[in-house]
């Protein structure tokens, strides 16, 4: 038993060892130690809220991605709306242009068909006139062939203009 409880003596000089150690490792080693701690410390904390900042603006980036992806898929779909309005317009100004034209067309074709066929009636009427007095000329002639028959009709002729 005489082990297990120390003397004296001996329980002094381990505690003083021990004070005499415990002031050397506070002066010289637990300094530094919690100063490396506390800095490691801060440094971890430095780069938990640097993750922090990151991962915030990483969110806000994808926010204004998103939001910039939506209106450009906006403005897609507006240029496509206002491309086929245009095409639309395009295509009814030329329709209504190609009506235009071809009732332009249809008219001068008309009139110039009136045109043609009033100067085939005319030229058809002066052609049936010249007939006419070539045939009236020849039968006058033919009947006219004597002086008395000559005389007698100028007679007629005389009657009828004083009758008128």
């Amino acid at each position: 038993m005489d082990l297990l409880i120390p003397d004296l003596g001996l329980f002094f000089w381990t505690l003083l060892a021990f004070l005499v150690v415990l002031f050397i490792l506070r002066k010289f080693a637990w300094g530094p130690i919690v100063k490396a701690l506390q800095e490691r410390e801060s440094g971890i904390a430095d780069s938990i809220a640097a993750a922090e900042k990151v991962k915030a603006e990483m969110k806000e980036m994808q926010s204004q991605n998103e939001s910039l992806l939506i209106q450009a898929r906006e403005e897609r779909t507006q240029m496509l709306k206002e491309a086929k309005e245009t095409k639309d317009r395009i295509i009814n100004e030329a329709k209504e242009q190609a009506k235009t034209e071809a009732n332009k067309i249809l008219e001068d074709t008309r009139l110039q068909i009136e045109r043609q066929k009033m100067a085939a009636m005319t030229e058809v009427k002066n052609e049936i006139g010249n007939l006419a007095v070539e045939v009236a000329e020849k039968i006058l002639r033919k009947q006219l062939a004597g002086q008395e028959a000559q005389q007698g009709f100028v007679q007629m002729l005389a009657d009828e203009i004083k009758l008128n």
